[in-house]
């Protein structure tokens, strides 16, 4: 395949960065309120707990049972932002799951805390793959796993945020509406959700071709290379929703995300209870303020190495030892992490498990748009997040089952680590196939401007 002419690759450039301006920053910001108000209830966990008169298990259940929702309504979900627009949809996302996270502030027993997790989970069901989706109708594939990088990194970022801003509304929030301080942070936590779900509505663009804000050549650059791209896909694979659902490599693909989703969703949920019990197990002070900054030193690290990952997998358009490695390198981490003899080595180690976990995601998102296009992709990507996300269920229930049966949190960590190994398995096995190949590094040259040595 001969390069681009050099004007249409300094269109299709220009466009991008118009693109990624308007567009990144505020799913960066949408993905970190989402992403505090999933986990929070891994900081209120300390105080709730007792006064919902919750055990470990009966947490770990709650915790999880967001997902129930969040995977029954993934499919559904996606499709429908497919047929009324991103825009639209990912707006009535974040309001309705703004509205229900508030809720949390009121539950009052074991059942409301159930019923409130599940209905948090239909309310916020499809947004991540609806975003991912948005993405992949905007930037072409030599640049997209850098794009969605910069929207997955809000994972960790929000958890550095989001566990100093947590404590600090657990410990001074008593009577603020005659609330107790882990409902107060339920109740504030949730409000940003609303007023930014109003501002998408307004501020998201839709699609390339409607784009007033690109010049001509921008525009019909830009389109060119994205149906380049849907017309080599379908040379592989599948473009209805139907056909879709029946294609076996989209769960092989869910594999390597639940893969990485289980060692993620069991970091959110228990790192904190899991730094404070290392911390008492090492005659160490254990305070909210200090457990909350423990903890959000294994998302910095995660942070840089999703930025990085993403990077170099964009740079060598190579997506699936960049999924293999760093799964693998985050179980070995996981197993060994609660046999090492001090808090910072476990730091350490719980570090690289948490960049392992995440700095794949935004390569697998990769995976779906190799092999479906048009309404495909969006089903597709629905049921990859979906399958994937039954992780979030999973990891925090066998982890507080298994804590509770054991009195520890390591027999959970090593089925974590198996299932991540078995995730970098499944992702190598894809690699042989024609439609999973490296694009050759001349299609770069329209997006990135690299040339051959």
């Amino acid at each position: 395949m001969k390069p681009e002419l050099p004007e249409t690759a300094t269109a299709v450039r220009s466009a991008t960065r118009k693109a990624a301006s308007r567009i990144v920053p505020l799913v960066v910001v949408m993905y970190v309120i989402s992403y505090v108000d999933r986990v929070n209830v891994g900081f209120a966990a300390a105080k709730m707990n007792p006064d919902l008169h919750l055990s470990t298990a009966a947490y770990g259940l709650g915790a999880g049972l967001f997902f129930i929702g969040y995977v029954l309504f993934e499919v559904p979900s996606n499709v429908i932002l497919h047929r009324v627009g991103a825009r639209r949809w990912l707006a009535r996302i974040m309001v309705s799951w703004g509205i229900v996270s508030g809720a949390m502030a009121f539950v009052g027993n074991e059942t409301q805390f159930y019923l409130v997790r599940v209905l948090l989970g239909l309310a916020e069901a499809g947004f991540v793959p609806g975003v991912v989706y948005l993405l992949t109708t905007w930037f072409p594939a030599p640049v997209r796993a850098r794009m969605i990088a910069r929207f997955i990194v809000a994972i960790p970022f929000a958890v550095v945020l989001g566990a100093p801003v947590s404590a600090l509304l657990i410990g001074h929030g008593d009577g603020f509406l005659g609330l107790s301080g882990w409902r107060t942070m339920f109740l504030v936590e949730a409000l940003p959700a609303v007023l930014v779900g109003v501002i998408a509505y307004f501020a998201l663009p839709g699609t390339p071709d409607r784009a007033s804000w690109l010049t001509g050549p921008e525009r019909d650059a830009l389109m060119a290379t994205l149906r380049a791209e849907q017309n080599d896909a379908g040379a592989h694979g599948r473009s209805t929703v139907l056909a879709a659902l029946k294609d076996w490599r989209i769960y092989v693909v869910s594999l390597v995300g639940f893969a990485s989703n289980i060692g993620g969703y069991a970091l959110s949920f228990f790192l904190p209870q899991v730094i404070a019990e290392l911390s008492r197990q090492f005659g160490q002070q254990v305070t909210l303020t200090r457990t909350a900054l423990l903890t959000a030193i294994p998302y910095a690290v995660a942070a840089v190495a999703v930025l990085l990952v993403a990077r170099n997998s964009d740079r060598t358009q190579e997506r699936h030892f960049h999924t293999a490695v760093p799964l693998i390198a985050g179980a070995v981490a996981v197993a060994v992490a609660l046999y090492l003899p001090s808090t910072t080595a476990v730091l350490v180690a719980i570090s690289i498990a948490a960049a392992g976990s995440y700095s794949v995601l935004p390569v697998f998102w990769q995976l779906p748009p190799r092999f479906l296009t048009g309404a495909a992709v969006a089903a597709g990507m629905g049921v990859a997040g979906g399958l994937a996300n039954v992780a979030g269920f999973v990891a925090p229930y066998l982890t507080g089952a298994l804590h509770d049966a054991t009195g520890s949190y390591r027999p959970a960590m090593f089925v974590v680590a198996a299932v991540m190994l078995v995730g970098a398995v499944a992702s190598l096995a894809l690699r042989k196939r024609p439609e999973f190949r490296n694009r050759p590094r001349e299609q770069n040259v329209v997006t990135t401007g690299e040339t051959r040595a």
